[in-house]
């Protein structure tokens, strides 16, 4: 427990809250990886929720983790494209002797 007022309470000012990374965190779920966006998302719904309950570290917590979880779906979009790609291009299936 802090002994710290929240911020805006208290007289001091308040802080901006860390980046939620919402957009980013939709953008991967749509084009990118459906199960890492989603977490990413949920991630990136709790930072101002936690923020707004002066829960600092717990935001920066949660702002971190939606960023990972958003740069998993991007590159594991990205690996899974490019595998299919890869097999579109050749075929998909090697040459029966």
């Amino acid at each position: 427990m802090s002994y710290y007022p929240p911020p805006g309470q208290g007289g001091y000012p308040q802080a901006a809250p860390p980046p939620n990374h919402l957009v980013w965190a939709i953008l991967t779920t749509i084009f990118c990886c459906l199960p890492a966006g989603v977490v990413s998302i949920v991630y990136a719904a709790q930072v101002n929720s936690k923020w707004q309950l002066g829960d600092q570290h717990g935001a920066v917590r949660a702002s971190d983790n939606a960023r990972t979880w958003a740069v998993i779906a991007a590159v594991v979009g990205v690996f899974v494209n490019a595998i299919a790609s890869a097999l579109l291009f050749t075929g998909g299936n090697t040459p029966n002797n």
